[in-house]
């Protein structure tokens, strides 16, 4: 009986892809384990400052209305939405 090496080695290739494949997904899965607990913890801290951050804007908005200046005001706000526009905050803040 002659043996089918073509047929042969493609199934070693199957099989050993397949666990070198196993093998990359127990590593990644391993990863995404540690660095779950990173990206709630990051998640949280982005929340903490995207609230303070709305809470300094009203504030500030407030104090600008009470005491009615006009260029300081907007001396003020270009510096602040220039900080938050380079920084990808001011799309949150939008929506």
């Amino acid at each position: 009986m002659e043996i089918n090496w073509i047929a042969a080695g493609w199934i070693i290739d199957m099989l050993l892809n397949g666990f070198v494949w196993v093998v990359i997904a127990v590593i990644f899965l391993m990863l995404v384990d540690m660095t779950d607990a990173w990206t709630r913890k990051a998640v949280i801290w982005i929340d903490k400052a995207d609230k303070l951050i709305r809470k300094l804007i009203d504030k500030l908005f407030e104090w600008i209305l009470k005491k009615n200046l006009k260029i300081i005001s907007s001396i003020i706000l270009l510096i602040i939405f220039g900080i938050l526009a380079q920084l990808g905050i001011i799309p949150k803040l939008i929506s």
